[in-house]
């Protein structure tokens, strides 16, 4: 049976699993505040950074998979500590299909947006540029291998929970900004025998969500 695109290899889940318990951790207090005796949530991405760091196994992680964060998700009191909990659980299911990476930057965005008392869609980009700017190359390369959200229906990334709202703008911008920061990595490379070593060296940072175009980089 084919492997979906959404699952990557054990490795690439590992690596990104890391950044996506960064993610929900980063909304975590949202949820112990609405919800200050239980541990569901912080247990779950506490299994994300386990199985990141290979202290947990893939089965182990995958037999795990967050399920307790969903219940508490369930449970919570309010908005956005429900989107709060998701995050967590989307983060431990990384174990599972590293497509779940983007449903936890996506659930933390909606927690922190719904936290601020706000419909709109500043707070939604103003996380989803912290959670670009705080991932390194390595994760943005794995996460450019992932399709397009809604592309592809063997897995999260499908039609259905992670597509729309502010979880499926904060995908849809991350999306795009990592794509044109990789686009524009391999044209620089391209470039570089024209440009001294002291030029060619220099870091340059993820393109910020708040000023790209979601549908500038890919199409569905």
């Amino acid at each position: 049976m084919p492997t979906s695109p959404q699952t990557l290899t054990v490795e690439d889940r590992q690596l990104v699993a890391s950044w996506a318990a960064d993610c929900a951790e980063h909304v975590l207090a949202i949820y112990e505040t609405a919800v200050p005796s239980d541990t569901r949530v912080r247990d779950a991405i506490g299994q994300a950074r386990a199985f990141a760091s290979g202290e947990l196994s893939v089965a182990d992680a995958i037999r795990c998979r967050g399920g307790d964060a969903g219940a508490a998700a369930r449970e919570a009191p309010t908005s956005a500590s429900k989107a709060a909990a998701y995050a967590a659980e989307q983060a431990a299911a990384v174990a599972h299909m590293g497509a779940h990476a983007l449903g936890a930057a996506g659930y933390a965005a909606k927690a922190s947006t719904l936290d601020v008392g706000c419909d709109g869609d500043e707070a939604t980009r103003a996380e989803a540029s912290r959670q670009v700017a705080a991932m390194g190359d390595a994760v943005a390369r794995v996460l450019a291998c992932l399709p397009a959200l809604g592309e592809n229906h063997a897995g999260p990334l499908g039609p259905g929970r992670l597509s729309s709202g502010h979880v499926g703008q904060t995908i849809r911008a991350i999306q795009a900004s990592v794509d044109l920061h990789l686009a524009g990595q391999a044209h620089r490379s391209e470039s570089s025998h024209s440009v001294s070593p002291a030029t060619s060296a220099t870091s340059v940072p993820l393109s910020d969500p708040e000023t790209v175009d979601p549908s500038s980089a890919r199409t569905n």
